[in-house]
This record gives structure tokens, C-alpha cells and sequence, in this order.
């Protein structure tokens, strides 16, 4: 396949944006890049793609999310609205997680993945919880996300919420599948739900079964409750309750860490664990603002994911943006630049943990994970602007072409490997009867 007729931005460092150049991609992976004539000289037989002049660039990454959590939107909750984190757990997302089958779960799955190829997200970092459907819950996951054609990192949650059983169940689904997912477009880690409902005999046990280099992902102070909790149970702060039993590491990922003080961030630094930040959950949460600059300013690494918010992530680019100037009444604050360390260069750094090819990048070696985004810019565009342009133009409905591995997912805004109408009827069937045993929860 020869792209041509498009403007590249290669998210390089420095990047670059190259009107007029194409790519050559062969193996699911980009083999050349160059000028269009040259290329079209160098590869004569090659299947022509013409870009109409589109902005081509690497597909968006997600660091966090949730794809069980779908079936929640329009979703009644019974009784009074929830008045904190503590109650939105109990009231929603643990009773929700409950009243799932395995259909659910697949179809929650690829409800997500549509809305990922639809916005330009090609590579995500999920964290799952069916507790009434544990073993196997990763395989059906994984196969709705090769039929989207998509990458994804899976994990399950372990906790002990939900009783002893299902906890030890939770820990062989993650070790089980951490063997199996070695393919071009899975990766895995080890989910961990958060401190408040884990236990130091749980974490001795997760710890235990994988090796030292596998990573876990896990929930960290997204609220206070973490921090309650751990002093109770320890009388240590949670983030160093994690590194004593070993879950801190340049592999792990530790979501949100709003409630983090100055020990927790040195030790998240030394330890070269990752953090995200999701500031559109954060908000809706109403639990803080992660201090995303104090932390990158002592070296941690700081990603940005959605939390299982609809994976239009130039949305979450902009929410980063805005919250931190309301946040410190300082509008100097979070700039493009910052954004865009997370959103490109960690992000990219974090995914190239769990598959076998380079993404987030236009080089030639790199996955040919592309996006072709109509973007006619009214003010001249270059490389050291596109992160205002993107948070001040860019809308994911821009998206016209999505490619992972050099397939095309989606050509001129129609979705080629998933069929919209189908999983969109079949959601509404299988929510309808989640949410009646959800309701019967209560």
C-alpha cells in the first residue's frame, strides 16, 4: 500500500509535519518514507491510496480505560444520587460490574473498539471486572479485539470484594492470560483493583504468580478512600504499601494518583512506574486534579487515558488543558507542550511495553497504525503549533481513516471490519437485561 497526496506528521522528536510526502507500507508495517514522486518511482506496483490532501499521523493511544463499563450510559441508578467516590463504587460501578454474562462483556468490548476505530484510537490499555464471569473473560475481550482489528492491552481486576473465591479466580485469569496474549495486536498485564479492596496476603499472592518483569496495572488515590484505607490496614501511605509488595516497577501502570504526597511521588519516580491521567472521569468524579506537573517535573512518567470515557481522546487532550489553569486559577499552566508529552511521546513509550512493533510513531520499522484526520487549517501549520491546532481545531468526527497494521479499519468514515447497525442492535438487547439485574441488586 502507497499513501500519497497527504500531509505527514511523523510525532517524531522533534517532530516534523511533510505536506506532499507519502508512505510505502508492506508486513503491516511502514517500510518508506518520501516524497510522493520518489515514492511513486520506487514502488510502481504498489496499491495507491490517495489522502485528498488530509493530515495523516500515528492512531491516537489510550493509557486507561474500562471497555466493561459501556453498557452504563443512560443506565438509571436507583435512590439518591451518589454523594462521593465511596457511593458511586457501591451504587454503580460495583453492582453494574455484577450484572454482566459473557455476552455482555463481548459486547461492551467491541461497543468500545467501534467508538476507538469511529475516533482514531488504535492502540488502548484496558482494565476489566465481570465478577459473576471471571475465567475466560480475557479470551472473549481478546477476540473482539482482533475481529476490530485494533491493539489492546487486556488485564482483569483482582479484589476482595467479592469474596475469597472469585479473588483467587481473578489471579489465575490474569496469570493465564499474561502466557497466552503474545500476538501482534495483545499485550497484557496484571489488574490490581485498588488499595482499599485488596489485602496483604492478595498482593503477596499476585505478586507471586507472574514473574518480576510482568507489569500490573492498578487504581492508586483516585480518591482519599485509598489512603483510609491503607493506614488502617498498614499505617503507611498506599503508594509505598504497593512498592513493599512489589507492584511498583518500570512495567506497572498506576491510574490516577490524585491523592499522592511528595514521599509517594519519589518513590513513583524511583521506581520508573507509570502513571495516567484522566481528567474527564476525575471531574466527573469530583475526587481532584492529579498534580500531572509536580509529578513530571520529578521524572515520573505521566500518560493519559479516558477511564472508559469514549475514546475520543483529543477530548481528554483538551479537558487536560483546561482543568489545570481552572484548577490553579493560573492559565500558564498545562500547556500544549506538557499535553503533548503525554498524550504522544509517554503514551507511545508506555504501549511499546506490550507489542512486538513500535507504535505511535511515522518511521520506516514503526506499525503502520495510521489515521487520516480532514483537517483544512484556517492558520499556518507547522510542527512547533500542531498541539494548539489540535486543541483548538481538531474534533475526533475529523477522523475519516483509521489503519492498524496496515489494514484499513475504516476508509472514508465506514467501519470495514465491525458492523455498526449489528452491535449497536444487540447492545441495546443485552443492556436491557443487565441493567434489570442491576436493578435487582438493589
Amino acid at each position: 500500500m502507497l499513501i500519497t497526496n497527504a500531509t505527514l506528521v511523523t510525532w517524531e522528536k522533534p517532530n516534523r509535519v511533510l505536506p506532499g510526502w507519502g508512505i510505502y507500507i508492506a508486513d503491516g508495517k511502514i517500510a518508506d518514507l518520501g516524497p510522493d514522486s520518489v515514492l511513486r518511482e520506487r514502488f510502481p506496483h504498489a496499491s495507491l491510496v490517495n489522502a485528498h490532501g488530509q493530515l495523516v499521523l500515528p492512531g491516537n493511544i489510550c493509557a486507561h480505560t474500562h471497555f466493561y463499563g459501556a453498557f452504563s450510559r443512560g443506565m438509571a441508578i436507583p435512590g439518591e444520587a451518589p454523594a462521593n467516590f465511596a457511593q458511586i463504587l457501591e451504587k454503580l460501578w460495583w453492582p453494574l460490574d455484577k450484572s454482566l454474562n459473557a455476552e455482555d462483556v463481548r459486547y461492551s468490548a467491541l461497543l468500545c473498539l467501534m467508538d476507538a476505530i469511529r475516533h482514531g484510537t488504535t492502540t488502548l490499555i484496558d482494565h476489566h471486572a465481570s465478577p459473576n464471569f471471571i475465567d475466560g473473560s480475557l479470551d472473549v475481550i481478546a477476540e473482539a479485539v482482533e475481529q476490530a482489528g485494533v491493539r489492546a492491552s487486556l488485564c482483569y481486576e483482582v479484589t476482595d470484594r467479592d469474596g475469597p473465591e472469585k479473588t483467587r479466580a481473578g489471579i489465575a485469569e490474569n496469570a493465564r492470560f499474561i502466557k497466552k496474549a503474545k500476538s501482534q495486536l495483545l499485550g497484557a498485564a496484571f489488574g490490581l483493583h485498588a488499595c482499599l479492596t485488596l489485602s496483604d496476603e492478595t498482593l503477596d499472592l499476585c505478586r507471586a504468580a507472574v514473574e518480576d518483569e510482568v507489569g500490573f496495572h492498578t487504581h492508586l488515590s483516585e480518591s482519599q478512600d485509598d489512603g483510609f484505607a491503607v493506614q488502617q490496614k498498614s499505617g503507611m501511605r498506599p503508594t509505598h504499601w504497593l512498592k513493599q509488595h512489589g507492584i511498583l516497577g518500570p512495567h506497572s501502570i498506576a491510574a490516577h494518583c490524585i491523592h499522592v504526597d511528595e514521599s509517594e511521588m519519589e518513590v513513583l519516580a524511583e521506581s520508573g512506574t507509570w502513571v495516567t491521567h484522566q481528567p474527564r472521569s476525575n471531574m466527573n468524579n469530583a475526587v481532584g486534579v492529579s498534580p500531572v506537573e509536580q509529578m513530571l517535573g520529578k521524572g515520573i512518567k505521566v500518560c493519559l487515558g479516558n477511564d472508559g470515557f469514549s475514546n475520543a481522546m483529543w477530548e481528554e487532550w483538551k479537558t487536560a488543558y483546561l482543568v489545570h489553569k481552572l484548577h490553579h486559577g493560573d492559565p500558564r499552566r498545562m500547556g500544549g507542550d506538557t499535553i503533548t508529552d503525554l498524550a504522544i511521546y509517554n503514551n507511545a513509550a508506555l504501549a511499546n511495553l506490550f507489542f512486538p512493533v513500535e507504535v505511535g510513531v511515522l518511521k520506516p520499522g514503526a506499525a503502520a497504525d495510521l489515521i487520516f484526520v480532514d483537517y483544512d487549517p484556517p492558520t499556518p501549520l507547522s510542527d512547533g503549533n500542531l498541539p494548539w491546532h489540535i486543541l483548538f481545531g481538531f474534533r475526533d468526527s475529523l477522523v475519516t481513516t483509521t489503519i492498524v497494521a496496515g489494514k484499513v479499519l475504516m476508509q472514508d468514515r465506514q467501519l470495514l471490519t465491525l458492523d455498526e447497525k449489528e452491535i449497536a442492535a444487540k447492545s441495546r438487547e443485552l443492556a436491557t437485561k443487565t441493567w434489570k439485574r442491576y436493578q435487582e441488586r438493589f
